[in-house]
This record gives C-alpha cells, structure tokens and sequence, in this order.
C-alpha cells in the first residue's frame, strides 16, 4: 500500500468523543502501516503525526461533545503546527460552518460551507451503499485510486456551497454533492474508507503517507 512498515509508521490519533466506531477505523489505519490509538482527551493526541475525526449520529451532539472535551482548539492547534487532519462521514461534515440537522448548528467552521439534507426527491434518505467518487482535483489523499472507483456511504446530509479550490470529489445520490474535500493540511470524506474495501484503504495509506512527512 503506502510502504509504511508495521511499528514504525507515523503515530496517527482517532479522536474519541463519543460517537461513532472507533475500532474499525483504529484497525484499517493499524492494516496500512500506521501506529493507531484512540483518545478520549486532547493530551494523548498532542504528539500524534496526524488526527482523525471520525463520527456517526447527530451533528449537534456531535459538536458539543467536541467543545466539551476540547478537541476543536486540539484541531485548531494542531493545524496550525501543519499536523494532517481527516474528517470522516459525520467528522466530515463538522469541518464546516454549519448544519441544518435538527434545527441548526455551529460546526467547526474550518471549511466554508453548510451542511443540508440531501436533495434526493424519490430515493431513499439516508442515502446508504456504494457511489462512485468523481475526482475533481489531484491530491496525496486520491493517489493511485482510478477516477470512478466506488465507496461505502451512510448519511442523509451534504455540504453545500463549497469552493472549487476545496472540492476534492464528488458523488450523486439525487443531485451531485461534494464528498471529500482538500484544504492541506486538513482532509475530509463523507463516505466511510474503512468499510470501502481496497480503495478505502489506499485512502487511509495515503493519509498514512502525508502524515509520515510531517513531523509532531
């Protein structure tokens, strides 16, 4: 995959706030090479080689959690120092300025955009199964993964009104939406890599890679 041997690839923190498994992504970054844990607090996760925010369930817990624990300054901070970031599925949907999931929320506000259900009149929402991603740029994060390849999603919200700069990819469900966003050092997918099979994997080994080049 990335190259990256097992034991000494970069240290790489899944942040734990309380929504959302864990393990599974733990054990896909552990299968490409990275040195994986999980942290409930923003110590453990100050010396790591890059930070994931994962996340399944409702936006506005989900953020409040994050404040809570201190995890949005952590992320702040850590950008800032140039640490690699990936936002999963509902960590994905956080980086931006807002949702309108049950009633409204602030999100982190790193990417702008908002977050609103899908536009998908006559199908199933949440949209759960497989889509194939149409690249819009090149970036580390898509290396040696063909345009077109399919990924695993679950979700029933899409950001709007984001920027061709920070459009990475998009799928459709209804209507087009952007799904996987690029504003290095911070990362974000909608669909979930650790159920995506071989192409989810590469997805994390090139997240592996970026974070192995950059020093804590």
């Amino acid at each position: 995959m990335s190259g990256l041997s097992a034991g000494g690839g970069p240290r790489i923190c899944v942040l734990d706030y309380g929504m959302g498994n864990l393990r599974s992504v733990e054990k896909a970054l552990e299968q490409v090479g990275a040195r994986a844990s999980v942290a409930s607090g923003p110590a453990p996760a100050d010396a790591a080689d890059g930070l994931v925010l994962p996340g399944v369930g409702a936006f506005a817990k989900a953020i409040e959690r994050i404040g809570e624990l201190g995890f949005d300054r952590l992320i702040e901070r850590r950008l800032a120092a140039g640490t690699p970031v990936l936002g999963i599925c509902l960590g994905f949907q956080l980086l931006f300025d807002s949702s309108t999931e049950l009633g409204g929320a602030r999100g982190l506000g790193l990417i702008d955009g908002d977050v609103v259900e899908l536009d998908a009149p006559g199908l199933k929402v949440p949209h759960i199964g497989w889509e194939p991603v149409v690249w819009a740029t090149d970036s580390p994060l898509r290396e040696g993964i063909d345009q077109g390849t399919p990924f695993y999603f679950v979700h029933g919200f899409a950001p709007r009104r984001v920027s061709d700069d920070e459009t990475l990819g998009t799928a459709e469900h209804g209507r087009r939406f952007v799904c996987a966003v690029a504003r290095p050092p911070l990362y974000g997918v909608q669909f979930h890599p650790e159920k995506s099979s071989a192409a989810g994997l590469r997805l994390l080994a090139n997240f592996a890679a970026v974070c192995a080049g950059v020093p804590a």
